[in-house]
Order: structure tokens, then C-alpha cells, then sequence
């Protein structure tokens, strides 16, 4: 089946896209509000888009209201927040921050989740993640009536000492991590304990001139 995803309803392409690309990695955000209320919050609308300077972009769905969502609005009113990546070990406490609640929730309080100090932001970060992310806004756009894009550049990153194998050559053991992520649907997440290696292969000009690719 095709889909005009230019003529189909929001909820429709959600699904479409929500059941097709995946996994997708879990930025389990913290943010300050203007007035300093620490909120905790996961988006799978996630990935990294640069490495120099290295950047990281958020899709941040707004409220059945068009109105931004908590970390939004601090992204916006404070330019800094903190991507921390979940592991397996966090899955329970990392959902129990995904409710719906008041702004002046503190979501660290109300799921138990240790937070500490960060070094060049002011949101703390989640001590228990393993690899964490500062970061200051570079531009946030919207595009669309029902979603903020949010641009960071990364300043300082945390990795669990546990997970450097090697620090000369900065060899990191990501299966240790456990991270997870999400998949299709709703509540359906993903272990990354299931991989397989191919290395990348050498381009073969005799072969593209055989096949008439040149």
C-alpha cells in the first residue's frame, strides 16, 4: 500500500511513522524551568545529527492544545538541558516519568530518579544513566502546528567509568550499557543485546564497471 502522508491525519502519520522507524534510542531529558522546577521526561523522537560540533535533535510533540510540553518550554525559556540514555536497569522509572502531570511536578521526586550535578548546564543530569549529555540550544523550530524540533550541541559528555574498556584509545563496551529503546506501539520497547557485525566493504571499480553502474 502507498501513503499521501500529505493528506492523511496527524494520527494516522504518527502511527506510520511510530511502527516503522525503529528503534529509536530514548533521550530521557532534564530540564530547569524558568523558576528552577527540575523535570524529567522521555522522548524517543531522538538521534544525533552532527559531529562537529556534535548535535543532537529532539522532536517534541506538542499537547492536544498546540501548546509546548514542559521541556520544551524550558528548552526554550533556559537554552540547556541534559539527554540522559536509559538502561534496562531504568526502563520502570524512566516510564513512571512519561505521565502526564502539572508543571510544577518534580518528576525526579515523584519516580525516585537520583539526579546530580552538572558540570557547564544547570539541569542535573541522572546518575544512574550511563552516558548523559549536556547540552545548549543551537535552535529550536517549529514546523507544523503540533511539534517543536530542538537542535542542541553537545558541551560535556558522561560515560560510566565502568564502560571505558580502553582509555587511550576511548574503546567503550556499549553492550555493557544495556541501553534500550523504542519500538512500535504503545509500550513496546527494545534490548540492544540482539546485534550482529558487518564491516563496511571496499568500493570494487572492476565490479561497477562489469555491472554498467559507471
Amino acid at each position: 500500500m502507498q501513503f499521501d502522508m500529505r493528506n492523511l491525519p496527524m494520527p494516522v502519520n504518527y502511527k506510520i511513522v511510530n511502527s516503522t522507524i525503529t528503534p529509536r534510542p530514548i533521550a530521557w531529558t532534564t530540564t530547569l524551568s524558568a523558576k528552577g522546577v527540575l523535570n524529567v521526561a522521555p522522548y524517543s523522537f531522538f538521534n544525533c545529527v552532527g559531529v562537529e560540533p556534535p548535535l543532537v535533535a529532539l522532536g517534541l510533540l506538542k499537547d492536544e492544545n498546540h501548546a509546548l510540553k514542559d521541556t520544551a518550554t524550558n528548552i526554550i525559556a533556559t537554552g540547556e538541558f541534559v539527554v540522559n540514555l536509559v538502561s534496562e536497569d531504568d526502563a520502570v522509572k524512566m516510564n513512571e516519568t512519561s505521565v502526564s502531570a502539572p508543571p510544577e511536578l518534580n518528576e525526579a521526586i515523584y519516580a525516585d530518579v537520583e539526579t546530580v550535578p552538572s558540570v557547564l548546564v544547570k539541569p542535573p543530569r541522572i546518575a544512574t544513566s550511563p552516558v548523559s549529555f549536556e547540552c545548549r540550544k543551537v535552535a529550536a523550530l517549529d514546523i507544523g502546528v503540533r511539534q517543536t524540533i530542538v537542535i542542541g550541541e553537545i558541551l560535556m559528555a558522561h560515560i560510566g567509568d565502568e564502560f571505558i574498556t580502553d582509555v587511550d584509545r576511548l574503546y567503550l563496551d556499549t553492550p555493557a550499557m544495556k541501553l534500550i529503546g523504542r519500538t512500535h506501539g504503545a509500550g513496546w520497547y527494545v534490548r540492544n543485546s540482539d546485534q550482529f557485525q558487518m564491516n563496511r566493504t571496499a568500493y570494487d571499480p572492476e565490479k561497477a564497471k562489469g555491472l554498467g553502474a559507471i
